[in-house]
């Protein structure tokens, strides 16, 4: 197949800008539909917030498996296996159910033994939100698919570069930030781009758990009003708007690292 040599004018992005403008004045001139779409813009930032702690979780736990998977220790390596093979092979909604209802009065009963014997109040499972339980479980979730993309992210950087720079007497740290790190971050943001949107869209699964995001607020509309039609046309118009816009960002941002010299 003959390599491209320029870039297609984005057809499929005007498209789905004039889609989108004309789906948003059917939504605004439509009373129903206008009521809905205020409704929902108060679970936004819910659901913007859900996601923006749990990636950024995600990510620092993420980091630190890829590093003990890479580690020359074969305790470390093993014990970061574990935790991706088997968070990998956990679906999300189960997670959040597992987290919820397991893992967290799990958490709060550990504390409150510790409690006991420090003198300290106890806390009771009702205090350990359900908004932060739902965050707990994607943090956990995402970081182990985070690892991976960070492991194969490093490992991709030529060993000789490596050793040069520790040939040169830099410390490991100073391998890792100054050579290895800035030229994984190129191979890393595409799938790491990739799984911060999905995790938007997953971040949808909290309203099983009640959380008032985008998802649960239009569960409960719908239930108000009846009007399913246009209660989950506005809602999906919402996901795809969140969506498509940090994807084209994504792309942008990429294509900035990759003009880079």
């Amino acid at each position: 197949m003959k390599p491209q040599t320029k870039k297609d004018f984005p057809w499929w992005l005007v498209a789905t800008g004039v889609l989108g403008l004309m789906a948003y004045g059917a939504v605004l001139t439509d009373e129903v539909q206008a009521q809905v779409l205020r409704t929902l813009l108060k679970g936004v930032q819910i659901t913007v917030f859900v996601t923006l702690v749990g990636f950024v979780l995600a990510s620092l736990i993420g980091m630190g498996v890829a590093l003990m998977s890479l580690s020359r220790s074969l305790v470390l390596r093993q014990i970061a296996r574990f935790y991706t093979e088997i968070l990998r092979g956990i679906p999300i909604l189960v997670l959040l159910l597992y987290v919820a209802f397991v893992l967290a009065p799990g958490i709060v009963a550990g504390w409150n033994w510790i409690a006991g014997h420090l003198g300290i109040e106890p806390v009771r499972v009702r205090d350990f939100s359900l908004l932060w339980r739902a965050i707990l479980a994607l943090t956990i979730g995402y970081s182990a698919f985070i690892a991976e993309v960070f492991r194969a992210g490093l490992l991709s950087v030529d060993e000789g570069q490596i050793e040069a720079a520790e040939a040169l007497g830099l410390s490991r740290y100073q391998v890792f930030r100054l050579i290895v790190l800035p030229q994984a971050i190129r191979t890393i943001l595409p799938p790491l781009g990739n799984d911060f949107v999905a995790m938007v869209k997953d971040s949808s699964l909290v309203s099983v758990l009640g959380v008032l995001d985008v998802t649960q607020l239009g569960k409960v509309t719908a239930a108000g009003n009846f009007r399913y039609f246009e209660t989950y046309n506005v809602v999906a118009l919402v996901y795809l708007t969140m969506t498509i816009t940090l994807s084209l960002l994504l792309r942008r941002l990429e294509a900035r690292l990759r003009d880079r010299p």
